[in-house]
């Protein structure tokens, strides 16, 4: 008997067509260099290819982005500031920090909102747009070679429609004091606004710098958030690189952030998820220098039907390096998280140091927490664990508090902001912490489910 072999081709969520007739009047507008051509050209037919997800690929089966590919697709292209001022910028986190602040407005550079501290000679801090069209040989070197257009039909579509975003260069031997502000505003007035921005950040040897890359609303339109931010640390650099996503609750945000790290740098990330109706942060990083460490902390607050996806790839390709990742979620309602971790440890990749936590604490009974870690091991000598956790208050600690004079509702409410200060404590820049330790708590004490026993 014939057994029947053919494999039929995945059928895309959506019909691309409306994608292509936006990339080929985007074409005849754009005045980018041949190289930024050729790696559009080649995103959008990546695209075509991939179409968009569907809960039949294991890698998003928790997370339906059917809400996403029925957006009518309506690129930003043109600059729109919406009458954006600094004061009304204020009230953001981070407004108050020191150091060299970017801003983009529905993903277009705001010179007019932006600050530029003094810097050390031959650092840069630019929107990538300018830097293309400065330096476009610095630029090259890195730019769409870290997120792989072929791997992922987000990163496909940003390639192929990402306009600008922000560019910052750190020279070998530079350090940066004070940390460098991304702010991404949203002022979408129609659902299916797109703004697709790609920021490289790229630390020299023996580099210091720390990013807040931030993105926020000024509306409560469905639009959309697609980003990319590929980061590369030299040999011994320390880097320190925290995303924090605060959307409109009607929003969808889509990010990747793609690190590529060599020998013996130090880089830690964070990604901080509050906002959005439905969010997905993708890293991948790519350990390709021996005797690194690479940390991965995350934090997602989820409450209604809030969705909050991470999905992570850390790839040891050399001996002697370490990652550890971290991620807590705090889930209320109906919310939904999920984390899907894969620590892959190449042949040769021997004594390597790895390990993944995932811990969910519940608010409610209708919460879901969706968790996936794995480990992937093609080397015989090496130290690699991880775990993961999903449940409500303990019932241990709460009794142990209260045998001690608190009250229940307070020690609910410890317990709550010490769980969410297990991540936050992790963050190295003082007055990055101090802020997002203050925003963190106000989140929560606006929840009835941290201070209400219900």
């Amino acid at each position: 008997m014939e057994i029947e072999t053919e494999v039929k081709p995945k059928q895309p969520m959506k019909e691309p067509d409306p994608y292509l007739e936006k990339f080929e009047r985007f074409e005849e507008i754009s005045e980018d260099p041949e190289w930024v051509r050729v790696a559009r050209k080649a995103g959008i037919s990546h695209f075509s290819e991939l179409g968009f997800p569907t809960l039949q690929d294991e890698d998003w089966r928790f997370t339906n982005v059917a809400p996403i590919a029925k957006l009518p697709f309506k690129p930003v292209l043109e600059s729109t500031r919406d009458d954006v001022t600094v004061k009304a910028l204020g009230h953001f986190t981070f407004a108050g920090l020191a150091g060299s602040k970017l801003v983009f407005v529905n993903g277009h550079f705001a010179p007019e909102l932006s600050s530029t501290a003094k810097l050390a000679e031959g650092v840069k801090v630019m929107s990538l747009a300018e830097a293309i069209a400065k330096d476009p040989a610095q630029v090259e070197q890195h730019l769409f070679r870290y997120a792989r257009s072929d791997a992922s039909a987000f990163t496909a579509l940003n390639t192929a429609f990402c306009k600008d975003g922000a560019f910052i260069y750190v020279p070998a031997g530079q350090t940066v004091p004070e940390p460098i502000q991304l702010l991404y505003v949203s002022t979408a007035k129609e659902d299916g606004a797109t703004v697709h921005v790609r920021n490289l950040i790229v630390a020299g040897r023996s580099s210091q710098v720390t990013i807040v890359e931030s993105y926020v609303s000024l509306s409560d339109a469905a639009y959309f958030t697609n980003s990319v931010t590929e980061l590369v640390a030299g040999d011994n650099a320390v880097v320190e690189h925290l995303k924090l996503q605060d959307e409109s609750q009607r929003a969808f945000h889509l990010a990747t952030v793609a690190a590529h790290l060599e020998r013996e740098s130090n880089v830690i990330t964070h990604s901080i998820a509050l906002g959005a109706k439905l969010s997905r942060t993708n890293i991948h990083a790519h350990l390709a220098g021996e005797g690194l460490e690479c940390i991965l902390n995350g934090l997602y607050l989820t409450r209604g039907g809030q969705l909050a996806d991470h999905y992570m790839i850390v790839e040891h390709a050399q001996p002697h390096c370490a990652s550890h990742e971290y991620f807590n979620g705090i889930l209320a309602d109906k919310s939904k998280g999920v984390f899907h971790g894969r620590i892959l440890v190449r042949p040769g990749a021997q004594k390597t140091d790895a390990k993944q936590t995932n811990k969910n604490l519940l608010l409610s009974d209708d919460a879901t927490a969706n968790s996936k870690p794995q480990l992937e091991i093609y080397a015989d000598d090496v130290k690699c664990t991880h775990g993961a956790t999903i449940g409500q208050l303990n019932d241990e600690s709460i009794f142990y508090l209260r045998a001690r004079g608190i009250g229940l509702e307070t020690a609910r409410r410890m317990l709550i902001h010490a769980f969410a200060g297990e991540i936050i404590d992790r963050v190295r820049c003082e007055p990055v912490r101090e802020e997002l330790d203050k925003l963190v708590w106000d989140r929560l004490e606006q929840n009835e489910k941290v201070t209400v026993n219900k």
